[in-house]
């Protein structure tokens, strides 16, 4: 129990390690969060900072989940209760982090990182669903909601895993939804961005 909860914690402060917004500092001393949607994560820093720091971003913010969630696996025994908690441990951390008074980004990578981990393949099939919509709307916030709304039932379908990491699909897709309550917003009155990869366009 003490090494789950260990595990945990470790997960969190992965999560919180605000990769996005120290790039942007550090390469250009602005705060990324007063640019473009305020957001720290990568499609932020693609749009304000240019496709390096948006891709380094992305790579990190992935990178932090699928560590997090294979150190719980490490040392649990890669029990399914305490990486599934682990995974949303660091989407957690992602979004609320601490160094940044608890107001993160929407938790996307890390949840790709830590499914990537958790239940690869139907990570595969969701990463499709995503790439799909974004090629076709060219809305990457609708591709996030979409891709989550789709991954408990691509976990269910195609892992059909333990109780406690259907129970972390489910959470982690419902909690990526919400996190985009604004840009379903903006989606809904027409004023959302639209991607560009070259960056620094809306």
């Amino acid at each position: 129990m003490t090494i789950g909860i260990l595990s945990l914690l470790i997960a969190y402060v992965l999560g919180g390690v605000p990769f996005g917004y120290l790039l942007v500092k550090w390469t250009s001393g602005r705060d990324v969060r007063t640019s473009g949607s305020g957001n720290i994560g990568a499609t932020n820093v693609l749009r304000t900072a240019g496709r390096a720091a948006g891709i380094t971003t992305l790579v990190l913010d992935i990178a932090k989940g699928y560590v997090a969630v294979w150190l719980a696996g490490r040392m649990t025994g890669d029990s399914p209760l305490w990486t599934s908690a682990a995974t949303l441990a660091v989407m957690l951390g992602h979004a609320f982090p601490a160094a940044l008074k608890f107001k993160g980004g929407k938790a996307v990578a890390s949840c790709v990182g830590a499914f990537l981990r958790l239940t690869p393949l139907p990570l595969a099939a969701v990463v499709i669903v995503f790439a799909v919509t974004v090629a076709v709307t060219r809305y990457i916030s609708l591709g996030s909601i979409i891709a989550a709304g789709s991954l408990p039932l691509a976990v269910w379908l195609i892992s059909h895993p333990p109780a406690p990491v259907t129970a972390a699909a489910l959470l982690a897709g419902a909690f990526v939804i919400w996190r985009h309550k604004s840009n379903i917003q903006r989606l809904h009155a027409g004023s959302e961005n639209v991607f560009s990869f070259g960056g620094r366009r809306t």
